[in-house]
């Protein structure tokens, strides 16, 4: 069973890039999301940002893909500090595309964002399905939870046969992530497993129990993914004891 640990979690836990000892579960850690030119100021608005909401039942944040820089990327990647990590990528701008592709390696895991709410209209999906070629074990599309079905047939026509259902839920605030996925990602799921029986569904929102894996399983899940649930290290360790 694979179980990828989405950012930012995935981004500084060594843990992750570990089998667990029965074998039951191979956590993969998703590092980024890495822009083409370094995005400054992650600290602050985690500051600013970062709440819980009881309304919502898990946090919302508007960090909006601060980072390094793809170049600090491909350098950690090229001396095997991101082994057995997918780099996550988000496409700022349409021209961004050609100059990610010259620096990536062409065998570099890759996670394509399409779907951060925090960064407003500043994300493209143009020409994303350029980074798809046959050296890559992963080149996920990380969906919005709100993407339109048809959307995702074109995504499928484009040639991903691999989605992440899904990213943070945009509210006014920013991205909200935990319980308020879930039906959102469960509609995703069903879609994309009875029109596309291809496709490598990885499903996360809201993940605390295995009863919660196990019912992204009957969606039609291949895989999972979990985030919030690491905010809770006695929520992490639970999950870890009923697998």
């Amino acid at each position: 069973m694979n179980i990828f640990i989405s950012p930012p979690f995935g981004n500084y836990a060594p843990f992750f890039t570990k089998k667990i000892e029965n074998g039951t579960a191979n956590f993969i850690p998703v590092k980024g999301s890495f822009t083409l030119e370094p995005r400054d100021g992650l600290l602050l608005q985690i500051i600013k940002t970062l709440r819980y909401s009881f309304t919502t039942g898990g946090w919302i944040n508007k960090i909006g893909l601060r980072n390094k820089g793809i170049d600090y990327a491909v350098e950690k990647y090229n001396n095997g500090d991101y082994d057995n990590a997918v780099i996550s990528i988000a496409v700022m701008n349409e021209s961004d595309v050609a100059e990610l592709l010259k620096k990536i390696p062409l065998d570099m895991p890759l996670e394509i964002n399409v779907s951060c709410p925090n960064v407003g209209n500043h994300i493209s999906n143009f020409g994303v399905d350029a980074f798809i070629n046959r050296y890559r074990r992963w080149c996920i599309l990380k969906l919005s939870p709100v993407t339109e079905l048809n959307q995702v047939d074109s995504y499928y026509k484009m040639g991903f046969r691999q989605f992440h259902c899904s990213n943070t839920v945009p509210v006014k605030e920013g991205g909200a992530s935990g319980e308020i996925v879930k039906p959102y990602t469960e509609k995703l799921t069903r879609y994309i497993r009875e029109n596309y029986k291809d496709a490598t569904i990885i499903s996360g929102g809201g993940i605390k129990r295995v009863d919660d894996i196990e019912n992204y399983k009957k969606c039609g899940a291949t895989y999972y993914s979990i985030s919030t649930l690491c905010f809770s290290p006695i929520g992490f360790i639970k999950l870890l004891m009923e697998l």
